[in-house]
């Protein structure tokens, strides 16, 4: 006779398994329901003249939390949680970036991102400062990867902020060093957009030229409106008037191309030393005429590895197999370094809270194969490596790598080292109780 169990179990045990069941049930459902992500937001230009500039930055944190949640995540006392981005477009204006800090805020998100303007950084870091006094039991903490004014980790450092990228003054120390071991140049001309970070530029490159080569002539000084000039030949014009044989510019994004571009069609011939010749269409934009006489300065660059094979080659070639479109080569690679700290820095935090993460942060220390940094606790500033770059044809034998399948890319021209690049800081940093 084939009993049910209900007929076999005695009434009083009945009870029992079936909270038993219900047990094993809740907990299947818990091992099968995935833990809420750590969520990012990314503030940028993801439309406009700049979208070029804010669609990398997607293209790049996209790659370093994939690679992230490839090892199964962040790991917290409840398990592992994965990565997940979102997008808030400023189209580069401070107002909006202010209307989408609101939006961020709203959801809840914890990690805020941006770098693609200082202007926006520094109005941003008011808000995250204000917002977090306002409202400790929702407070952001921003991680800065692009915006490199001095007074962002300076008069306007916050506990709240961290700068991933080298400051202005970092980048044109290494600049100024191949200008000082330069004797041709006599004459330099300087160009920038019109906003707190070209004015920045301008004002370093000053400072240090004069200090270190006072024989050379600063004939032209002049910031153009960020975004609105569509022929830079005017400007080329001036700068060939007035003699210069060298150019320092911290242009980005089309700024930076469409200006190499009139300096080539005008066959102009004097020297670039720039902040971000290597990327977004301004190698193809600079063509033979750059070759040997274009400069950039960066924490890394394709062809920093040295020997094929390298641990720098295989992450660049692990980069490019997931992005092969030529229009989509260009790596940043202090984004990895930043979503990998974060990521150190909740799982020694042992939570999202953006405070205990900020303490984690502080005087953090990052390394892999190729690249080591570390994060100044006094100023939150990252100090790391830089490279001078030389552009060359990728057919000269010099280099392996070219960029934007541009058939030119860059090598390194002089490398220096993390603790040659500090600068001294005059922040004085406010910080909350731990």
């Amino acid at each position: 006779m084939n009993l049910s169990l209900s007929s076999r179990l005695p009434l009083r045990v009945f009870p029992a398994v079936l909270l038993a069941l219900a047990a094993a049930s809740a907990t299947v459902s818990s091992i099968a329901a995935p833990l809420p992500p750590v969520r990012i937001g990314m503030i940028d230009g993801l439309s406009g003249p700049f979208a070029n500039a804010g669609e990398a930055v997607v293209r790049n944190i996209t790659y370093a939390i994939e690679r992230v949640n490839a090892r199964g995540g962040v790991s917290l006392p409840d398990g592992k949680h994965l990565l997940q981005l979102s997008t808030f477009d400023n189209k580069l204006g401070v107002e909006d970036s202010l209307v989408q800090f609101r939006q961020l805020t709203d959801e809840r998100i914890p990690f805020l991102i941006e770098g693609n303007s200082s202007a926006v950084a520094a109005a941003l870091i008011d808000a995250v400062n204000k917002h977090n006094q306002r409202e400790p039991d929702r407070r952001v903490l921003f991680l800065n990867y692009s915006a490199v004014d001095p007074t962002l980790t300076n008069e306007k450092c916050s506990f709240w902020h961290f700068r991933f990228d080298a400051s202005a003054d970092m980048r044109m120390q290494a600049l100024t060093e191949a200008i000082k071991a330069d004797p041709a140049t006599k004459k330099v001309y300087l160009i920038g957009q019109d906003y707190s970070f070209g004015r920045q530029v301008a004002k370093a490159a000053r400072e240090q030229i004069t200090a270190k080569r006072p024989d050379i002539a600063i004939v032209g000084d002049e910031l153009h409106p960020i975004g609105k000039i569509k022929d830079f030949a005017p400007y080329i014009a001036k700068m060939r008037s007035a003699g210069a044989d060298a150019v320092i510019t911290g242009n980005w994004g089309n700024d930076l191309t469409l200006l190499v571009k009139a300096a080539r069609d005008a066959g102009f011939k004097a020297k670039f030393y720039t902040f971000y010749a290597n990327s977004l269409g301004a190698p193809a934009a600079i063509g033979d005429a750059g070759v040997g006489v274009v400069r950039a300065v960066a924490e890394w660059h394709p062809n920093a590895g040295g020997n094929p094979g390298s641990p720098s080659d295989a992450y660049y070639q692990d980069f490019r197999k997931r992005y092969p479109q030529p229009k989509d080569d260009y790596l940043y690679l202090r984004m990895q370094v930043m979503i990998d700290m974060l990521v150190k820095a909740i799982e020694k935090a042992r939570s999202t809270d953006p405070k205990a993460v900020a303490y984690a942060l502080e005087g953090a220390h990052y390394q892999n194969a190729f690249h080591e940094a570390t994060l100044r606790a006094e100023d939150h500033q990252l100090i790391q490596p830089l490279y001078l770059m030389q552009m060359q044809r990728a057919d000269s034998g010099g280099i392996r790598f070219d960029n934007e399948g541009s058939g030119f890319g860059f090598r390194t021209e002089r490398f220096i080292p993390a603790e040659q690049t500090a600068l001294p800081s005059t922040c004085r940093m406010q910080r909350p109780p731990r």
